[in-house]
């Protein structure tokens, strides 16, 4: 052993012409020690803000975007810089996006966006390749601070809790719904022209009677009790109930449809065999027979799935719901004409049937901006129109 111990020490030490190996090879480590001490010094200046506001093109547009938001400044007085929210953490997602980011610095030397119009110009195709990045890794530099199992769901209202538990449940993407949180939509994008708020104040004149019918004008809450404290589900926007009861500031609503029989049978259709939602009950409320009366079933001869029809009586609060469904039709109509005239002519409203909507949709929203509650009123205003309700030519 110690033979060998010192033939390995002479081989080290052997004269290489001029220099041994072992100097050789302890050079070689200092200079990658200082290498690498370099590269990561110089990694790490262009991953802070000032780096990122050092070209005008950020500074003057996005930057001053960002001061005016929440990621700014907010009661808990902690800022989101440009690299926490454009630059992943982990390193060799970081190394990725910038060599991606050697395109910006190319357009900033040579003035591809060097005026503002430009900018503005470009700024849809901008948004279009940070939203696809935050889509394919699920919005990762969003949960690096905001992370689903740390919220705090009592504290969020009753609309804000049901759609985030929702959301939590698919691990869902932060952009599917926030786009536009931290800088200004792209013009051409933010099309759906306030459409939700506007029918929020339409329905604060609502008067709530006994056996009158409403809509909704986006996703509500429901409860299986009065107090409104025990969660029975979710009503989706543009859809149709029977209020049973008035209690103060609490309706009891009586919802009439299909469901699939085949698993907890949780969401409810508007018609047998028509995949237009009304509902989705939670799993404690579809399995509870005081609150869901059954009636026949039958078979779907297109997809052999059986269907039953179904009555749910659930409580919710007194707000977002209008008693003409046509004020809602006028506005989902005008979004879909804006939205969907972006890129080309848009099919008319009876070119496919309720079922085949829902797969044309999905393919437009890669190209619109639309949130939640918005989407699903322009869905169910192109099903509830759709070649199953209209006859006309088209």
């Amino acid at each position: 052993m110690m033979s060998f111990i010192k033939k390995l020490w002479g081989t080290f030490w052997r004269p290489a012409v001029h220099i041994s190996l072992g100097i050789l090879t302890l050079g070689g480590f200092v200079a990658g020690v200082i290498f690498w001490g370099g590269f990561n010094t110089a990694l790490e200046i262009t991953n802070t803000e000032k780096f990122c506001i050092g070209c005008h093109e950020m500074k003057d547009n996005v930057y001053k975007e960002l001061q005016t938001t929440v990621h700014w400044s907010n009661n808990a007085g902690v800022r989101a810089t440009c690299p926490d929210c454009h630059v992943p953490h982990n390193w060799t997602d970081k190394i990725a996006r910038k060599m991606q980011a050697s395109k910006e610095v190319f357009g900033a030397i040579f003035g591809t966006i060097d005026t503002r119009e430009k900018f503005l110009a470009k700024r849809g195709e901008l948004a279009q390749h940070e939203w696809k990045r935050f889509a394919s890794n699920g919005s990762l530099e969003c949960k690096n601070c905001h992370q689903y199992e740390s919220m705090k769901w009592e504290e969020m209202s009753p609309l804000a809790q049901s759609q985030m538990k929702q959301a939590a449940e698919k691990d869902q993407s932060c952009m599917d719904c926030h786009k536009g949180i931290a800088h200004s939509l792209p013009d051409n994008m933010d099309t759906s022209g306030g459409m939700v708020s506007q029918l929020v104040s339409q329905s604060q004149n609502t008067s709530y009677t006994e056996g009158s019918n409403y809509f909704s004008v986006r996703y509500l809450p429901m409860y299986e009790d009065e107090a409104l404290t025990q969660s029975g589900g979710e009503l989706n926007p543009a859809s149709e109930v029977k209020v049973v009861a008035v209690k103060g500031n609490a309706i009891q609503i009586e919802i009439n449809g299909w469901r699939k029989t085949k698993g907890f049978g949780r969401v409810i259709s508007e018609d047998f065999g028509m995949n237009i939602p009304t509902a989705a009950l939670s799993k404690d409320a579809a399995q509870n027979n005081t609150l869901v009366q059954k009636f026949e079933e039958k078979e779907d001869d297109l997809t052999g799935l059986p269907w039953q029809r179904v009555t749910v009586k659930l409580w919710m609060p007194k707000e977002s719901l209008v008693d003409n469904v046509d004020m809602i039709w006028s506005e989902t109509k005008s979004a879909y004409t804006t939205n969907c005239s972006v890129c080309h002519t848009q099919p008319a409203e009876n070119h496919f049937d309720a079922n085949t909507w829902p797969g044309m949709f999905n393919g437009m929203l890669a190209f619109v901006n639309l949130d939640r509650d918005s989407e699903a009123l322009v869905l169910k205003y192109l099903q509830k129109h759709s070649s199953d309700f209209s006859y006309s030519g088209h």
